[in-house]
């Protein structure tokens, strides 16, 4: 039997997450693979999903229907893999099965287990880098009740850009994973620093517990905030994969724990914003159109010439998971156009226009060089999903109508050319007198 006290928890969690109706900008069908004698055990973040408009399809491990996919058509928008102690988790889901979930732009939750499994190998696909099996996270500090490996991590206030609002200290308990060089890697959860990962486990102190990882090498110790416990991973077409250490974070034990006394855990409060993230509900922006014409011009032409002066804008929006609908958002400060062939030859910013929400707006001078050009958009931040826009037009040099009638730079040939005809004619001019009178000089002789 619940105490008081704990049924007054469970009604906050379930408040808090049935305080918004969220939808997801992709789809809202998704498949859980979890163990049907577990089931219940994350009855809090399952109801929370199906309150926000979610509709779940349970699949035990062992049972290989629904498939994922279907005549390479993913079924479902979204999967979640709570499985972490099953040896295989069905003939259709593989390392490569959910690579190609990614690329047929389905969202996925993977719980880690800290045995060997496939998993490990898929997180490796992502630049992930496991700890040997057998190698939870373990952390003796603060002096607590709880296993040394049951750890309260504290959130930092904009610690990741996944995490949208303040969320009081999660409870975690698995294994922790190193960040490879990859920069789609997205940390959500840092592991604390005074916290390892080893593959002993002394419950009497620590000391012990570091000094036997530590004589087992590179391999037998990790440790510090540089080892992530939740981590992302969005792909170039917008999917988005989630890593989690261990199960147990989406669980209703650690979601009714408290992190201090009469101080509920932040559970509940993340493993909602880390579901919003992976299922794109939050942070997703996309482009709605492009357009370009000449300054003080309305129509796009289909070719520019040198020197032009042009126009460019975009029109952005953002998903609105409360309403379920794109609105336009111009809270990027850090825009950028290229205007490129095949290197950039013109790199601006892109601002916010005023008056007119969700357009950016800029205008530059055409390179004097022709050739085929691109407009083109590529904004990449952590945790934004991805902004790419290309647009091609061809530059070409005026008409031969096009070129005014003198040339301000070509006055020194003019002057030249000028000179020279005049110097040529008065030359002409005096050789001609000159011979003129030297024959009149001749027939004045003759005649004497």
């Amino acid at each position: 039997m619940f105490s008081l006290r704990k049924w007054c928890l469970l009604a906050l969690s379930l408040a808090s997450i049935l305080g918004v109706d969220a939808k997801s900008s992709t789809g809202d069908s998704v498949l859980v693979v979890v163990d049907a004698a577990q089931q219940d055990s994350y009855s809090i973040f399952f109801n929370g999903l199906k309150d926000q408009g979610y509709e779940l399809t349970f699949r035990s491990p062992k049972v290989e229907k629904p498939v994922i996919i279907e005549d390479n058509v993913a079924n479902f928008a979204h999967v979640i893999l709570l499985a972490p102690e099953a040896r295989n988790l069905g003939k259709d889901i593989t390392p490569q099965a959910i690579v190609e979930l990614l690329s047929l732009k389905t969202n996925v939750i993977v719980a880690l287990p800290t045995k060997q499994s496939p998993l490990h190998a898929l997180a490796a696909e992502f630049s992930l880098i496991l700890p040997p099996p057998g190698s939870p996270l373990i952390s003796y500090f603060p002096k607590r009740d709880a296993p040394s490996t049951l750890i309260p991590i504290s959130v930092e206030d904009h610690s990741s850009p996944v995490l949208t609002k303040h969320i009081r200290p999660v409870w975690f308990s698995g294994i922790p994973q190193a960040l490879g060089n990859n920069p789609l890697l997205v940390p959500i959860l840092r592991a604390p620093a005074e916290s390892f990962a080893s593959e002993v486990t002394v419950a009497s102190g620590s000391a012990e517990a570091l000094v036997d990882a530590a004589e087992k090498g590179g391999e037998g110790l990790w440790a510090g905030s540089s080892l992530s416990a939740v981590t992302g991973f969005q792909a170039t077409n917008g999917a988005r994969i989630t890593f989690v250490g261990g199960a147990d974070v989406f669980s209703d034990e650690l979601a009714q724990k408290e992190a201090e006394q009469y101080v509920q855990s932040g559970n509940v409060d993340f493993v909602k914003e880390v579901a919003a993230w992976t299922f794109q509900e939050n942070l997703v922006l996309r482009i709605e159109k492009v357009e370009h014409h000449l300054v003080n011009g309305t129509e796009p032409k289909e070719t520019y010439t040198i020197n032009d002066n042009v126009e460019f804008s975009a029109y952005v929006s953002k998903w609105n998971p409360a309403k379920g609908e794109w609105q336009p958002y111009s809270g990027l400060k850090d825009l950028q156009l290229e205007f490129t062939m095949l290197d950039p030859f013109v790199r601006t910013a892109l601002p916010p226009a005023k008056g007119t929400p969700g357009k950016y707006s800029t205008a530059f001078r055409v390179p004097d060089r022709h050739g085929v050009y691109k407009f083109v958009i590529n904004h990449k931040r952590k945790g934004w999903s991805f902004l790419e826009s290309s647009t091609t037009v061809p530059v070409v040099p005026p008409r031969h109508d096009g070129y005014p009638r003198f040339l301000s730079a070509a006055w020194p040939y003019y002057a030249g050319a000028i000179s020279t005809s005049v110097a040529f004619f008065l030359f002409s001019t005096i050789w001609l007198a000159g011979e003129a009178r030297d024959s009149k000089k001749g027939k004045a002789a003759k005649s004497e």
